[in-house]
């Protein structure tokens, strides 16, 4: 039965996410109900990382099989006619072996939080990106962030409600980056726990606004209790950027 892998991208402020809820619309069921349209076929359809209900996609990856004869660029074309009006778009589409797992062939990910670090409001990027009115100090951010940079115990980084078996992870790449109004944060890793990346953000935010030190993002990170971090970022300013194999 061929597999397809396929690249997408998607906005996820009409979404309660990647996965299948019963509360909602989510990027999976409108896309596995695009591949029914088409091919009348009803195939699940599994991805890279499971993003949540307002977290967007700029290079999700994701995988399913079909049984009929299809190319590559047929199910491409028709993932994109067939999933309007949702707010997805099917960048590439390639025919792979059945070996290959969206998630568990994938080496690294790589997500983008944005700040937006400006007193007026934002017209056009409302829900991809979080105002900040305060000045921010990126430098300040640039250095609490090595210090997590490594292998390390994320207990206070993590979501309560994570499910993962251990909450050691290794962060390959954490950068901050001022760009104009923007702050942008980078992170690489192989896999991230439920809301690392927001939880992270929201502590540096609180570097960059001098409330702690960048010392202080060191002593959180080793107390290892969540309580000890500091917020969690809104979900709007988030991006799944790349996935690796």
């Amino acid at each position: 039965m061929p597999r397809f892998k396929i690249t997408l991208e998607y906005d996820g402020g009409g979404f309660v996410g990647w996965q299948r809820q019963t509360n909602g619309f989510s990027v999976q069921q409108a896309l596995e109900e695009a591949i029914a349209e088409f091919s009348g076929e009803t195939v699940p359809v599994l991805s890279a990382g499971r993003t949540d209900s307002g977290v967007h996609a700029l290079g999700q990856v994701a995988h399913f099989d079909l049984s009929g004869p299809w190319a590559a660029e047929k199910v491409r074309g028709a993932l994109n006619f067939h999933v309007k009006p949702a707010p997805v778009a099917v960048l590439a589409a390639e025919a792979v072996d059945d070996t290959f797992h969206a998630r568990f062939s994938a080496t690294k990910r790589v997500y983008r939080y944005r700040i937006s670090n400006r007193r007026a409001p934002l017209a056009l990027e409302r829900d991809r990106a979080w105002r900040v009115p305060v000045p921010l100090d990126a430098e300040a951010m640039k250095e609490a962030a090595r210090h997590l940079i490594g292998k390390h115990d994320f207990t206070s980084f993590r979501a309560t409600r994570c499910q993962a078996e251990s909450p050691v992870r290794t962060l390959d790449e954490l950068t901050v980056r001022r760009l104009d109004d923007d702050i942008v944060i980078d992170a690489r890793a192989r896999s991230f726990l439920h809301h690392q990346v927001r939880n992270i953000t929201g502590s540096l935010k609180w570097v960059g606004e001098g409330k702690w030190t960048p010392d202080d993002m060191k002593k959180a990170l080793a107390a290892r209790d969540r309580a000890a971090g500091g917020q969690t970022a809104p979900a709007a300013g988030l991006y799944l950027v790349e996935v690796m194999y």
